[in-house]
């Protein structure tokens, strides 16, 4: 099934939750909303659900008008979180729930609920979990069966939020990967929830990046990554370390950053700000140079430092501990900010252009005029 979703708004009081969401979703695709909370990814997922009714906007599935349907008429497979079992049903009967209550003219006979109920527990490999009750069962367990329940009813559309949230991090990675199996094999359109990063592009084919009620940025891990398209995306990907910079035809300059691995922006001359990641900042002892190392800790595997800069403040970079130069770069020793790979967005409104902004470190607002 194909989703196509236009100008999608949804408030509720003075909060504009979603403002105006585009969003196309291809027949048999998986895909990740990712961003922090409060950014709109569940209220939108629960209108494609029925859940939610928007205060304006069109919502099509296969070119039908969804927001003329009531959930129960949607087809709609859902698994929340909190995995929504039943408790006082066992495994089998939460799985064939959904087929069993459908009104009396649609509703399949005992043997065909049976026969679609053993065929989940098969495919899903809870077989042996077939006559236990929910309070029995481990979180992924319950995962399963939750995840059981929502594609027995051959769902048009399968919507999941959050569904690994409440599970430790061993078994949310074993579980995803089982999960990404399991929609390649029914071939299902698929969207689900999620803040983790690596979850969204470990599992989907396209990741659309929300923040404050709008879609922000829509791709492929690498592209979002490397190429992220607004500070907020930048922001939110973990280049958290932020330099005030000029352009001059393209180039990006400042004071003891060695800038020029970037390439060329197409950016009009002026002031600027460089995004870049602790990670991607290489230290090079330069006694000239206006740097200076304010701290120095090791995790074993790498070294964070905390630089300081007489006008600009301070900033952070994670180094291998096993680089070449590490002897050298001890506390107060000068150096130079070689920046390996960033993102460089024109100026904004209300951030300083002559500050650092790092982790724990707000941002100088500009005063009003």
């Amino acid at each position: 099934m194909s989703i196509a979703i236009s100008g999608l708004t949804k408030r509720f009081g003075q909060t504009d939750v979603l403002c105006g969401v585009d969003l196309e979703v291809s027949k048999g695709e998986l895909v990740a909303l990712l961003g922090p909370s409060g950014s709109g990814k569940t209220t939108l997922l629960k209108i494609i659900a029925g859940l939610e009714w928007p205060d304006a906007g069109r919502l099509a599935v296969n070119d039908q008008n969804w927001l003329q349907l009531a959930a129960q008429d949607r087809r709609i497979g859902f698994v929340f979180q909190h995995y929504a079992l039943f408790p006082h049903m066992r495994v089998r009967d939460n799985i064939a729930f959904g087929l069993s209550v459908r009104p009396r003219s649609e509703r399949p006979g005992k043997a065909v609920i049976a026969a679609k109920v053993d065929e989940m527990l098969h495919f899903l490999q809870i077989t042996h979990l077939a006559d236990r009750f929910p309070g029995q069962l481990s979180g992924g367990q319950r995962q399963r069966v939750a995840l059981g329940r929502a594609l027995a009813i051959e769902p048009a559309v399968l919507l999941l939020d959050e569904p690994f949230g409440a599970l430790d991090a061993a078994i949310r990675r074993d579980l995803r990967r089982w999960l990404r199996g399991v929609h390649d094999a029914t071939g299902s359109t698929t969207i689900f929830v999620t803040h983790d990063q690596e979850e969204a592009f470990e599992l989907a084919d396209r990741v659309v990046v929300m923040g404050e009620g709008r879609i922000e940025q829509i791709g492929h891990a690498d592209a979002i990554h490397d190429h992220p398209a607004t500070p907020f995306v930048a922001r939110f990907m973990g280049a958290t370390v932020e330099f005030p910079v000029t352009l001059n035809s393209g180039r990006a300059e400042a004071s003891g950053l060695d800038i020029s691995a970037l390439p060329r922006r197409a950016l009009p001359d002026g002031p600027a700000r460089l995004f870049a990641r602790p990670e991607d900042i290489t230290l090079i002892p330069d006694a000239g140079a206006p740097w200076r190392i304010a701290s120095r800790i090791s995790n074993g595997a790498h070294l964070r430092f905390v630089l300081s800069h007489p006008a600009l403040g301070e900033a952070e970079a994670d180094v291998p501990r096993r680089t070449a130069n590490a002897d050298a770069l001890t506390p107060d020793a000068a150096v130079r900010l070689r920046i390996e790979a960033g993102t460089i967005f024109p100026a904004e409104r209300g951030i300083a252009t002559t500050s650092v902004r790092s982790p724990g470190f707000e941002p100088v607002k500009e005063k009003s005029r």
